[in-house]
């Protein structure tokens, strides 16, 4: 944990991962699913909402922030390698993190104690979730930065394009058992097939998100295009560290957005834009909508110099990713914690927020009560001038 100022940082970055984070325990947390917000919900399979929006803008964010803090870095004298490995442990600690919000509720559901040790361990080894938000995180990251270290700018975007070429022909040419080349559906599509063969088995259990079965949204093959989002940011925060004057840097980022979101949009005819296969389509549309509101960010804080309406943002921007992890904690805790019978969330729920008459209305309430509460710790960490580096 780091105790010094904030100085010299980027604070439209840190403005747009603050509204970013917000905007993830926003979605993660409805007091309801069955009654939350249509755009308060993933996309069913084509197609996107604002729920969509979320991870590959924070993918996207963790690439603008590595040529900002490496390249400062390697000017100071620091070895590539050096960074390099300083990199891997952070990637570790990140999973790792990932790894322990999966794990979180058989420490707590009181199965150890109900049914012995190895039951208890059995049932953990075998059905304990493998990726997820962090861990995604943790390797587009490691791979991030490790093409940034060892390629300049040419090949670093033949990188972004050809992790995006090689998935699109992978998922429409490699033929999966029983399926066939091409399938984009749920069921059969080579992502998919993936992460049954690997995740899933008779000796090893299953390890894909609980509610897929069969597939993850944060499975194996579908990390390479989200990499290229990752990309994508690194390549705009070269843009960002360039000598163009601010003004100019703000107009090739919007240029640069629309330009994305055109190329994402005609994609889409042929690859469709899809979140939970993370397709090219998606990944070029996306990374485009985050460049568009980067610029915005970055025009109004960084150029205009309109900093205290930022502020909150900001504060929740410059230790996101413990945020993050707090979110999680707190999620999983208030569902294994019993009140008359019931989660302490759900009696929360009921109790309180369901005397609102709209259902929705009461989802949502619940929802940004919790975006304000972890602000809260958010901001007495900043008062403290605690920004947690990992």
């Amino acid at each position: 944990m780091s105790n010094v100022s904030a100085e010299n940082r980027l604070a439209s970055l840190d403005v747009f991962r603050g509204a970013t984070i917000a905007a993830m325990i926003l979605v993660n947390n409805p007091g309801s699913w069955s009654a939350a917000y249509g755009p308060l919900k993933h996309a069913a399979w084509h197609g996107w909402t604002f729920t969509d929006l979320v991870f590959p803008f924070f993918l996207w964010i963790v690439g603008v922030a590595i040529p900002l803090s490496i390249a400062r870095r390697l000017a100071a004298g620091e070895r590539r390698g050096d960074l390099f490995r300083h990199a891997i442990r952070r990637a570790i600690i990140i999973f790792a993190l990932g790894f322990f919000l999966n794990s979180l509720p058989y420490l707590l559901d009181g199965s150890l104690f109900r049914d012995g040790l190895s039951a208890w361990l059995h049932s953990y080894l075998t059905t304990v979730r493998i990726p997820g938000v962090l861990q995604r995180i943790a390797v587009c990251y490691l791979v991030a930065i490790g093409i940034y270290l060892t390629a300049g700018l040419r090949a670093q975007i033949a990188w972004t394009v050809g992790l995006l070429l090689l998935y699109w022909a992978l998922m429409m040419f490699v033929p999966v058992p029983g399926f066939g080349a091409g399938v984009l559906e749920k069921e059969g599509n080579l992502s998919q097939y993936i992460d049954n063969a690997v995740l899933n088995g008779p000796i090893i259990g299953t390890h894909v998100y609980r509610s897929a079965k069969i597939y993850d949204p944060e499975g194996l093959l579908s990390t390479l295009p989200a990499i290229a989002s990752c990309m994508f940011g690194v390549l705009t925060g070269a843009l960002v560290r360039s000598g163009l004057n601010r003004e100019t840097k703000t107009a090739w980022i919007f240029t640069m957005g629309a330009l994305l979101l055109w190329i994402g949009s005609i994609m889409d005819m042929f690859f469709p834009i899809n979140k939970n296969i993370w397709t090219s389509s998606y990944t070029v549309f996306m990374a485009g909508m985050a460049a568009t509101c980067f610029a915005v960010c970055y025009w109004l804080v960084d150029v205009q110099g309109w900093r205290k309406w930022s502020k909150p943002l900001s504060v929740y921007g410059m230790n996101a990713i413990t945020v993050f992890v707090l979110a999680g904690v707190v999620g999983r805790v208030s569902l294994e914690i019993k009140v008359g019978g019931s989660p302490l969330k759900t009696w929360l729920f009921q109790n309180v927020f369901e005397n609102i008459p709209d259902s929705k209305l009461a989802s949502l309430s619940w929802a940004l009560t919790y975006v304000l509460l972890l602000y809260l710790v958010a901001w007495a960490m900043y008062r403290k001038k605690w920004f947690v580096k990992f």
